[in-house]
């Protein structure tokens, strides 16, 4: 402040341009600019003797564990990351560490404390503003740590810009700084390797954001999980490894800087820049942490994607819909529909109460002008679809998406349930009778009781043939409920007994066959159809007479055929 207010008189008298004058100053100020920065940056010496990177990492991995509940798949990424920060200018992009949670008291501070105390240059803030850090950031190229994402980011457009245009290499910001009497326009460089911690951050964040980080789902630890205190650490435990890593990135900058791992092709291009640096650290430690690098990529990059954008939510919701909705058409089978009207897309998109279709237009389900709006984007608009011969509504057509499912529908994880319920079978009996009903109900007997008919004349069987079957007392099924007052079971019985008293063919539990041409059954073994939907089976499962509860009785010379 004492230097402006002197400076132009001073400019005038060594009689030189005011510029060179501040020029001057400001070379000569840069002393003090470096000792700030020692004492911000302690300096790092690296270890004596060469190291090996698996070891590192894995202590790393350890140190992290030790005071942080975190799933084995984060714990890796954690390690990676904090090996990352040594060497970010060795890649061309750094990823953003994504620090998410759904409520307070979930260990997000405490993490990102955990991983400052091991990363390089570390720098926390919170509620930083803008000009802060894009300043430090061309100064020291620190590795930012920004807890609290969720109270004041959301509606930072500016510093959502800043952190998006570093996440690569050569990112700058540009901006108008004074220079003497005038404003001048500068880049700032911002890159460098960032953190942000918050509750809900895709609440607050935007999507391109999220896009460019590895993100971390944090939860409240369970009363049986315990971790150390981060205030009781050995400090000379991370000051060993900060000198490691340090002596890694010596050894190994050049070599990771022409690496060139494998990325999984289920990654999208996104996720394979934000992985490419970590699965080049994880390469010069062998395949044992090559492999765990890589099945941590793709399940955090699953997790973290699993929300995408509403436009890609609602190709998934209508590739679901044309792969689930059947069309019937009599004397056909059925078969997927591949044609539907607006209307009709509309009616399938609100069935599913998790989706937002139904409520999409203030509370009212999504019309025909909004469906059409969100799918503008991707090239796909309403169309004269043929349903029948005289209905031709304004519709879609399946191979209009076919293009918009390949270039932005991931395909699901197979170990990862689908989110809508599969549409629900035919009831039993509705479309194969009550035949298919009884076989739900329980299997009959092999041999059930047939319906008492009268016995067709026949030849007589042959002399030495076996006498037809008797019924079986046990075998009669017990009368059905409110016919036990009609005398109708007791009246059938003795109708079928005759004035012998001998049961006649046909009449027994087993099939009448002709003597002389056994492949002719009789109109009796026709089976009773109240059997075949399980009535009267628990009866003659279990052995027991059924009883005759009738008043009348049955040896009566006048009783009436049934």
């Amino acid at each position: 402040m004492d230097y402006d207010r002197v400076r132009r008189e001073e400019a005038k008298r060594l009689g030189v341009q005011l510029q060179t004058l501040d020029d001057s100053v400001k070379a000569a100020r840069r002393p003090d600019q470096e000792t700030s920065a020692s004492v911000l940056f302690p300096t790092v010496e690296a270890w004596p003797t060469p190291v090996m990177v698996a070891d590192l990492l894995t202590a790393v991995a350890e140190t992290i564990r030790r005071f942080v509940i975190l799933d084995p798949d984060e714990v890796t990424a954690c390690a990676l990351w904090v090996a990352h920060t040594y060497l970010v200018n060795a890649f061309e992009h750094s990823p953003l560490l994504l620090v998410d949670a759904p409520e307070r008291a979930c260990g997000k501070t405490l993490l990102q404390d955990v991983l400052a105390r091991v990363s390089y240059r570390p720098l926390p803030t919170a509620n930083a503003t803008l000009s802060s850090l894009f300043r430090a950031i061309e100064k020291w190229q620190p590795t930012i740590f920004l807890d609290e994402a969720d109270t004041f980011f959301r509606d930072n457009h500016d510093l959502h810009g800043m952190v998006n245009a570093g996440h690569r290499r050569g990112g700058t910001l540009l901006r108008s700084e004074a220079v003497g009497d005038n404003f001048e326009p500068r880049q700032f460089s911002v890159y460098c390797a960032k953190s942000l911690a918050g509750i809900a951050l895709e609440k607050h964040l935007s999507d391109a954001t999220l896009s460019r980080g590895v993100v971390l789902h944090l939860r409240r630890k369970l009363p049986h999980e315990t971790v150390e205190r981060l205030r009781h650490a050995d400090h000379g435990v991370v000051d060993v490894l900060k000198s490691q890593l340090v002596r890694f990135a010596e050894d190994y900058a050049q070599q990771i800087r022409q690496a060139k791992p494998l990325l999984p092709d289920a990654l999208n291009d996104r996720d394979q820049d934000n992985w490419e640096p970590l699965l080049a650290i994880a390469q010069c430690a062998g395949s044992e942490w090559l492999q765990r690098a890589t099945a941590a990529a793709l399940k955090l990059s699953l997790v973290g994607d699993s929300s995408g954008s509403i436009g890609n939510e609602l190709l998934a919701d209508i590739e679901e819909v044309f792969a689930t909705e059947p069309t019937v058409k009599w004397g056909q089978p059925k078969t997927n529909v591949t044609k539907l009207s607006s209307s009709d897309l509309i009616d399938a998109l609100v069935k599913d109460e998790e989706a937002p279709w139904a409520t999409w237009n203030r509370g009212r389900p999504i019309t025909p002008r909004q469906l059409a709006k969100l799918l503008s984007p991707y090239g796909i608009t309403p169309k004269t679809v043929r349903l029948g011969t005289h209905d031709t509504p304004k519709g879609y057509d399946l191979a209009q998406f076919a293009d918009a499912f390949a270039r932005y529908r991931r395909p699901a994880s197979p170990e990862l349930p689908q989110r809508r319920n599969a549409p629900p079978g035919p009831l039993p009996g509705k479309e194969t009778g009550v035949a298919d009903a009884a076989a739900g109900l329980g299997s009959p007997l092999a041999n059930p009781p047939r319906r008492n008919a009268a016995q067709p004349p026949g030849p007589t069987p042959a002399s030495g043939a076996k006498d037809p079957p008797r019924r079986s007392a046990a075998a009669t099924p017990a009368p059905l409920p409110g016919m036990e007052s009609g005398d109708v079971a007791a009246k059938t019985a003795r109708s079928a007994e005759g004035d012998s008293g001998v049961v006649p063919p046909g009449a027994g539990s087993a099939p009448v066959v002709d003597a002389e041409d056994p492949s002719r059954h009789s109109a009796a073994d026709t089976p009773d159809p109240l059997w075949g939907i399980g009535f009267g089976a628990a009866a003659a499962e279990s052995g027991e007479s059924a009883k005759d509860d009738s008043e009348h009785d049955p040896t009566e010379e006048d009783a009436i055929p049934f």
